[in-house]
């Protein structure tokens, strides 16, 4: 069966693509896309995500969300979207499975806390780093660096770059210097992201006890969608309660964000992905008004769940880490293992030397970071 068959004018094709930056023989009873998808299932970036966290360190409980799981369901939700609007689900998903690899150890505290480390070097981005791994650290093939995925998953998994370095990316960086869109695609799985991260902060929050059900009452998204539940099921559980509540919340958004991107395209006359790249605004979005309500939501988390003490507490620690870490490995060398002593070699200038740092810091678990920590500044520790 054709994989591509039935898909709309203006979703990404194998024969459209851009290609990859090494030529391979096309794969067998695959399209492009998919090989992408299992390339990146399959590499040891996507492992370690199991253990990096999303808001609650690993060691705080089992059942809270990773980073894995996170993107597994940026992924289910991308694919739901994509099929529904006739768009390429392979591609859909292999870019929200790789959008967090470069995502540093202890989730946003880490990530600001290893950027303010290279301040002075070049700064540090999440998805800049993501597309670093797909492109140059993973070592898996004889032929080339990294993954050498196709241009559209690499595109897609860049969605924000600063002015500086997408000039620096060529092709790849061009949309950001002249405004045009990504594909389709790609604007699924952003707003995958956001809707994934959103309402399942939501379900950890209130299973950490920081958050409670009262407080989110008044917050729109959830409160509508929370007194439907109790009036048509008033005895259930709270854990059951919160499931149907937050599965519901999701099934909104999901469904206002195929109908008003359905009508934008309409409204767009889009033809082809050369149409919605030079389109001048994203065309998958939610409605305004729905938009307000995850806003609204999307402020509360911020205020009540992320500013939460128990949460900066662990959000000091982290920046304390990755800190000590970054400075301990710049002022010798050989406190890192040999493979990264290799690679910077024995004369790299400063922002070479820092980069590698960053990178071995980057792929860093929770755990892990944690270890290495103890292993460096813990007099009692085994090395």
């Amino acid at each position: 069966m054709n994989p591509v068959a039935g898909l709309a004018p203006y979703a990404v094709r194998d024969e459209t693509s851009r290609g990859r930056q090494h030529p391979e023989p096309s794969p067998s009873y695959r399209s492009e896309m998919q090989r992408d998808r299992d390339r990146i299932i399959h590499c040891a970036a996507f492992r370690r995500l199991e253990y990096k966290t999303q808001v609650f360190v690993n060691h705080e409980g089992d059942l809270f969300r990773t980073r894995l799981t996170h993107s597994v369901e940026v992924a289910q939700i991308g694919r739901s979207v994509a099929r529904a609007m006739r768009l390429n689900e392979d591609l859909t998903e292999a870019i929200s499975l790789a959008h967090d690899l470069g995502h540093t150890p202890f989730g946003h505290s880490g990530q600001d806390a290893l950027n303010a480390c290279m301040r002075e070097f070049g700064g540090f981005e999440h998805n800049l780093q993501s597309l670093r791994v797909v492109d140059f650290l993973e070592e898996k093939y004889a032929g080339f660096p990294g993954l050498n995925l196709t241009f559209e998953t690499r595109e897609g998994i860049l969605k924000h770059c600063s002015p500086k370095n997408a000039a620096e990316l060529g092709e790849l960086g061009k949309r950001f210097l002249e405004k045009r869109q990504p594909s389709l695609e790609a604007q699924i799985a952003n707003v995958a992201d956001e809707i994934a991260y959103n309402n399942h902060d939501v379900d950890d929050g209130l299973r950490s006890g920081l958050i409670t059900i009262e407080q989110l009452a008044e917050i729109k998204l959830f409160g509508e969608q929370y007194a439907l539940v109790r009036r048509t099921y008033p005895d259930l559980p709270e854990r059951v309660q919160v499931h149907e509540i937050v599965r519901r919340m999701i099934n909104r958004l999901v469904v206002d964000l195929i109908d008003n991107s359905t009508l934008l395209l309409k409204e767009a006359a889009a033809t082809s992905v050369d149409d919605v790249r030079g389109y001048g605004r994203p065309l998958v979005a939610n409605s305004d008004a729905v938009r307000q309500q995850s806003l609204e939501l999307k402020q509360f988390l911020r205020e009540q769940l992320y500013a939460h003490y128990r949460v900066r507490r662990m959000t000091l620690k982290a920046h304390r880490t990755i800190e000590s870490l970054f400075s301990a490995f710049m002022d010798d060398l050989r406190l890192l293992p040999p493979q990264y002593q290799v690679k910077i070699g024995g004369s790299a200038p400063a922002p070479a030397r820092a980069r590698i740092i960053a990178d071995y810091i980057a792929g860093m678990t929770d755990r892990y970071a944690i270890r290495e920590h103890r292993r460096l500044f813990d007099p009692g520790a085994l090395t």
